[in-house]
């Protein structure tokens, strides 16, 4: 299987920033889409930002123009830079990974990003 392991998180006040890494190891294939995910207390998981190993990128409307996501593919880990970060991002943030070819879903343990004064 694959093992992914989140870095990065931490405190930081409003409009201050933050670079989340995740490395990935084990048993990987291409092609996949690596990204990350975050859960804010009593609210669901959602999407922030993905990227494919063909370039090919996603974000929520929420972050669009303040993160970005960034892969470097020879060591299999995915960064997001977090700039202008809100009080309304603060969430434990979680790495994933998907292999297009088989479907299956890989999931980092969680860092936890604050955001407050």
């Amino acid at each position: 299987q694959v093992q992914l392991v989140e870095s990065g998180g931490g405190l930081v006040q409003p409009g201050g920033s933050l670079r989340l890494s995740c490395a990935a190891s084990g048993r990987i294939f291409s092609p996949n889409v690596m990204g990350w995910y975050r859960q804010a207390p009593g609210k669901q998981r959602e999407l922030v930002a993905t990227k494919s190993s063909g370039e090919s990128t996603n974000y929520a409307d929420s972050v669009k123009g303040r993160f970005t996501i960034s892969r470097d593919k020879p060591k299999n880990t995915v960064y997001l830079q977090m700039n202008s970060l809100k009080p309304e991002d603060t969430a434990v943030y979680y790495c994933t990974l998907r292999s297009s070819g088989s479907g299956n879903n890989y999931w980092g343990q969680g860092t936890q990003v604050t955001v407050s004064s």
